[in-house]
């Protein structure tokens, strides 16, 4: 497994999460670096992945000041992703915040790394459910939105 995110402080909070779930002694590559960069190096050397789990920001600085931003970079990310899954990959999850992106914009954008491989695309809106002072269960909350493909059921 690889975690790879441009920012440091990111990288150290994920590291401190597979901590508190007791995942600190899984085999995890914790990498500080353009997550483009990275597809591109793991593209050269072969390197092919089971799943990938995407999480673009909506704008964003590297390590060394790269900027991303979402409306310039997440399709040649999106194409760079696509080399990366090997034959028999098992899913793609893809996460968003960025206003205006919708559901269907997720689904959409998975078929540029999973369109033509056969499994299921679906999309939809991330929630967490607000509580009361007692605990008492409330309003939906919207929380961003999602797309996944899942090669078979």
């Amino acid at each position: 497994m690889v975690h790879v995110d441009a920012a440091k402080g990111v990288v150290d909070w994920a590291r401190q999460n597979a901590q508190l779930s007791a995942l600190e002694e899984r085999p995890i590559r914790w990498i500080v670096d353009d997550a483009l960069k990275f597809i591109k190096r793991e593209e050269r050397r072969g390197a092919f992945y089971q799943g990938l789990i995407l999480d673009p920001p909506t704008f964003g600085r590297g390590p060394k000041g790269e900027v991303f931003k979402i409306e310039d970079d997440l399709a040649p990310l999106l194409e760079a992703c696509r080399a990366l899954l090997a034959k028999d990959a098992l899913f793609v999850l893809y996460s968003g915040h960025t206003p205006g992106f919708t559901p269907i914009t997720m689904q959409n954008q998975l078929e540029i790394v999973a369109g033509g491989r056969g499994g299921r695309i679906e999309g939809g809106e991330m929630t967490i459910r607000e509580q009361d002072e007692s605990g008492k269960p409330g309003r939906l909350l919207p929380s961003g939105v999602y797309g996944r493909w899942i090669a078979r059921e």
